[in-house]
């Protein structure tokens, strides 16, 4: 019993390093000792909501969601494929993203404070106009908002589906207040603190949303092409049918992405959930690290 257990840990730790240092990349290991470690006040104590939502696996199936919800503002987009290189670099671009997150949902407060103050000076620079001539700058504050709004809304229902321990209305209501304070940090000037700020702000953006060829080029790379090795291409694909199961029915169709709902409260959710249930199992020795 003890030589399976002994195994069945070596093969956890092994499946939780290729994970991990996919998401947190080459410092990850140093970036998380450091931002855990690190004496001093934070923005979140450990009884916050944001640390429970942010250290759960059902964050892998959020976070691609937020990205395919995010690129049906055309200003976004635009701003995405002209300035991150994420098609180049998509890795770098998550373990980026990872690490402001982890930044600043558990390090010290004058660490978060530094890491949105990076994000900030690298907004300045992005600026430019679409294909139909609209300007775009990453500072507009009604820009920042929808971003954070489109995160905050696929996070929290990521993790209610697929969470370990999902939250009561309370708690989804403290979550995103918690969330409101990044955003305040990073320039948006009155996010939302409650879901029911959430979801009016959403709907705000309707009239402003649509797809575009951008658009439905990054869901096809997302979802379709993704660059991942051969044996995840399977776990990543039942990750990124749940990611689309999350959409509002309208923001799936106008990325021309296809809905099954009988197929997927029988099959998608469930895989999705036993995914998410195998991907917190390898991450348990570092769970909620990164």
């Amino acid at each position: 019993m003890g030589l399976l257990t002994e195994g069945g840990s070596v093969v956890r730790d092994r499946i939780g390093h290729a994970i991990f240092s996919r998401v947190a990349g080459p410092d990850g290991p140093d970036n998380r000792a450091r931002i855990h470690d690190t004496p001093g006040p934070r923005w979140f104590g450990p009884e916050r909501p944001v640390r429970r939502v942010h250290g759960d696996a059902s964050m892998f199936i959020g976070g691609l969601s937020a990205l395919l919800l995010q690129s049906l503002h055309p200003l976004a987009m635009a701003a995405v494929a002209g300035h991150s290189g994420f098609r180049g670099d998509p890795w770098g671009r998550l373990q980026r993203t990872s690490t402001f997150l982890a930044v600043t949902t558990y390090g010290t407060a004058d660490s978060a404070q530094r890491a949105v103050d990076r994000v900030r000076s690298v907004h300045e620079t992005v600026r430019g106009t679409t294909v139909d001539g609209e300007e775009y700058r990453a500072t507009d504050p009604r820009l920042l908002c929808w971003v954070h709004v489109a995160e905050v809304d696929s996070f929290l229902r990521s993790h209610q589906r697929y969470g370990a321990h999902p939250l009561d209305d309370a708690g989804c209501d403290a979550y995103v207040a918690d969330m409101a304070r990044i955003a305040l940090a990073l320039g948006v000037p009155d996010p939302p603190v409650d879901r029911a700020g959430l979801a009016d702000r959403l709907a705000a953006y309707r009239g402003e949303l649509r797809s575009t060829p951008e658009a439905r080029s990054t869901a096809r790379f997302l979802l379709f092409n993704p660059p991942v090795p051969l044996l995840a291409r399977l776990p990543y694909g039942v990750l990124a049918a749940n990611a689309v199961s999350l959409l509002p029915v309208w923001a799936s169709r106008a990325l021309g992405l296809p809905r099954l709902p009988p197929a997927e409260s029988v099959c998608v959710r469930p895989l999705g959930t036993a995914v998410t249930a195998g991907i917190r199992w390898a991450l348990a020795p570092a769970r909620g690290t990164t």
